[in-house]
């Protein structure tokens, strides 16, 4: 049965395979231990936080001939639309607490920032990142809620809609020529000359603390998938971007499970690959040109390198996807032809789902990832419909209509 369109390109990792136990260094360094609780305690005590809803969709599995498939929809994260909100908003939160404790020597908690008790501090801080929507509107988000100035920077294919978005928690938004990693380069460039501080999800040499810090954020997100599913997963895809959400993810289960964590696949559009060649090489490769692709969020040539330290050891596979079956995943979600729930995903937010649905239908695939009628699928369902005219345009319907139906 063919659900969706389209090939893969599939690449297994051999080192994943020699390297079951959690790598040394990297629980402390990066993301587990005291640093994820600390993360975990600041993010669940901000007003409205809630779990995001982990979704059942047995006639999808099924329909792949696989025992159980779980998605975990971010739409409603802090009524930002995606799971950015863990990561860029607390990477602000920290931020600020270093800088306040370097000028007074208080240790101090977000409560105390929310409430402005540090306002002289906090107003004389200017906080600014690149960004393809969803984590420059969380870092505004966190900026206007911590009380600091923001600037965000945009490449010039950001739709308006997503534009404007940020623009709603009173950063400036700046577009600037080319793709996202020249939007990385200019938002470095003026933060530099203004005395402004970056709060990138994108780490390079020299610059890893506030990117270790997002991707601390998003793990809050991995405990609550393992809280709230009914079974162990056998296999886990995510998608890749600059690889921070992949890694942390990875991580997280890496560290909790050891060998027995889930078989784990990073997926990527096809016209903006760079962790797929990056796996190919053995080592970071960037990407370039326009990276055009549907799946905004994931148009990023360059590889975050704290991401690919835990990745080219604990992810067991790379793939690509065109662009044409994250379209038809998200119309399948829409739809729901298979007996499920309704749910409203967003471009970047189906990636992981269309690489496994194409990857249960080619033979081949299915046997090089272990996929049996045994297998239980999760995935990370990043976004909802953040620019709801670019939803329609793709779905044929607006959200609001997919949710009167569900």
């Amino acid at each position: 049965m063919t659900i969706i369109p389209g090939s893969i390109q599939l690449v297994e990792n051999p080192k994943a395979k020699r390297d079951e136990s959690y790598a040394n260094g990297v629980r402390e360094t990066i993301l587990g231990g005291a640093a994820f609780d600390f993360a975990k305690q600041e993010i669940t005590s901000w007003n409205g936080y809630q779990k995001t809803r982990l979704c059942e969709l047995p006639g999808l599995a099924r329909a792949l001939k696989v025992k159980n498939i779980f998605y975990k929809d971010e739409g409603s994260r802090f009524n930002l639309g995606s799971f950015k909100a863990l990561g860029g908003a607390y990477a602000v939160l920290r931020l600020l607490q270093k800088e306040i404790e370097t000028k007074t020597g208080q240790v101090v908690r977000s409560k105390a920032i929310v409430d402005r008790s540090f306002a002289d501090i906090v107003s004389g801080i200017t906080v600014t990142c690149a960004t393809d929507g969803n984590h420059g509107r969380s870092v505004a988000w966190g900026a206007n809620l911590f009380g600091c100035k923001c600037v965000i920077y945009v490449h010039e294919t950001v739709s308006k809609g997503r534009q404007d978005a940020i623009a709603k928690y009173g950063a400036e938004v700046r577009v600037v020529p080319g793709n996202y990693d020249d939007a990385v380069r200019k938002a470095a460039q003026d933060a530099a000359e203004n005395g402004w501080f970056v709060v990138s999800d994108t780490s390079y040499e020299g610059y890893t603390s506030v990117p270790r810090d997002v991707m601390q954020g998003y793990t809050v997100m991995a405990e609550e998938s393992v809280e709230q599913i009914g079974e162990k997963p056998t296999h886990i895809f995510v998608q890749g971007g600059v690889g921070g959400l992949a890694a942390a993810i990875c991580a997280y289960f890496w560290e909790q499970q050891g060998a027995a964590r889930p078989y784990y696949v990073v997926v990527e559009p096809d016209r903006a690959d760079c962790l797929y060649q990056s796996a190919k090489a053995g080592k970071p490769v960037a990407v370039h040109g326009a990276l055009d692709t549907i799946m905004a969020g994931l148009a990023c040539g360059e590889v975050s390198i704290i991401a690919w330290e835990i990745l080219s050891r604990g992810a067991n596979a790379f793939m690509t996807i065109p662009d044409s079956a994250a379209a038809e995943a998200m119309r399948v979600l829409a739809s729901a032809p298979y007996g499920d729930d309704p749910i409203v995903a967003g471009e970047s937010a189906v990636a992981g789902l269309a690489g496994a649905i194409l990857a249960a239908s080619d033979a081949d695939a299915r046997a090089r990832l272990g996929l049996t009628e045994d297998s239980v699928l999760l995935f990370y369902g990043t976004e909802g419909a953040t620019d709801a005219a670019v939803y329609k345009q793709i779905v044929g319907r607006t959200p609001e209509d997919i949710l009167a139906v569900a």
